[in-house]
């Protein structure tokens, strides 16, 4: 019947209905003939039923074929579809209405599909923009507030000693206030400078400027001037560093900051007669900085935060603005290299590594 119907090109419903019906109708007139040229046959009226039998079957066969069958097919993928279940699309290959309704089902879930997921996508980034920004402004809000919080102290101080000075006429007293104004005002101008060059760091407005240098008495440098040449220095340094030349390919002005804000934190914080121990390790393909300090370890539900920028805790003796360690922190990050700080039995030690210089393998010391 199929075939039929395709050589037919019966490509409507409506058409493929009208087949139906005339095929029953002539085959009915057929049937009406027979059963009045055969008056009494009961043979007759015997295949009369079951060619009647057989006409409403074919009909009712034509009908699922034409109509039903496919119209279940549609309705369940739209109520699929509506649900937004596009796992399934509508499996009519006709060429007639119910087809090309199918066809246009199809393209309308393809479509749906597509900008259901560009919308989801945009949901996603406008999330993660409002996240960003709603972190940016918290940010902000805490720079301002740690910075007006750092300045208080300055301030004061030299309001307090510029107000003392207009009522004393003493020329050695004028001097000591003047000496203190200015050191204050030297600590505001660091601090401030310290904020711009950390802020450029994380905006990437700064570019790394990689150089190959040696290591070893790179921090010799800066050791014997932060911990040894020190009047009434307070505490035992020592050091272990390896005699053969290391030499390591990095940004050497980023590298110093990194290592002085290190040394410093760690003479900070000491305490009294109290051991700094400076190490350099060397392993096949890396070094390793450690700088350790006795005194007060950092509680471990704060070690974490110590990196942050203006962090402070009244809980520990590491109270300065936090800015030395936020640097260091973003240096070490730009570059990939690891860091950290680890509480030992009797102090706190600090340590990063950083790849030595593949040239490195072919020098001599």
């Amino acid at each position: 019947m199929k075939k039929i119907i395709r050589k037919m090109e019966l490509h409507s419903i409506q058409k493929k209905i009208l087949l139906v019906s005339k095929l029953s109708g002539v085959s009915l007139g057929i049937l009406f003939i027979i059963a009045i040229k055969s008056p009494g046959d009961n043979i007759a009226l015997y295949a009369l039923l079951l060619v009647i039998v057989a006409i409403i079957l074919t009909m009712d066969h034509c009908l699922k074929c034409f109509i039903t069958k496919p119209l279940l097919e549609i309705n369940e993928v739209t109520g699929k579809i509506a649900n937004l279940d596009f796992s399934e699309l509508c499996n009519v290959s006709s060429k007639d209405e119910y087809g090309v309704l199918a066809n246009n089902i199809n393209k309308m879930a393809i479509n749906l599909q597509k900008v259901l997921r560009e919308v989801e996508a945009t949901n996603i980034q406008l999330e993660e923009d409002v996240h960003q920004k709603e972190c940016l402004l918290a940010e902000r809000k805490e720079l301002v507030d740690n910075l007006s919080h750092e300045m208080k102290t300055p301030i004061g101080i030299i309001r307090a000693y510029a107000e003392g000075m207009e009522n004393n006429e003493n020329p050695v007293i004028k001097e000591k206030y003047t000496r203190i104004i200015i050191e204050e005002t030297e600590r505001m101008n660091k601090l401030i400078s310290t904020l711009i060059d950390l802020s450029s760091l994380e905006s990437g407005a700064y570019t790394l400027r990689k150089e190959r240098f040696e290591f070893i008495e790179f921090v010799e440098t800066i050791a014997g001037r932060l911990l040894l040449d020190i009047p009434n220095s307070n505490y035992i340094f020592q050091y272990v560093l390896p005699e053969n030349k290391i030499y390591v390919e990095t940004d050497k002005r980023r590298m110093e900051q990194v290592v002085e804000n290190l040394l410093l934190n760690a003479r900070k914080n000491v305490k009294e007669t109290g051991i700094l121990k400076l190490t350099v390790e060397e392993a096949k393909e890396e070094i390793t900085f450690r700088i350790f300090n006795q005194g007060k370890c950092i509680p471990e539900d704060v070690i974490g935060k110590i990196w942050n920028k203006f962090y402070r805790t009244s809980e520990t003796e590491y109270e300065g603005t936090g800015l030395g360690l936020a640097i260091v922190a973003q240096v070490l990050n730009m570059q990939g290299y690891k860091y950290g700080v680890s509480n030992k039995k009797d102090g706190v030690e600090f340590y990063f590594s950083l790849p030595k210089d593949v040239r490195n393998r072919y020098s001599t010391s």
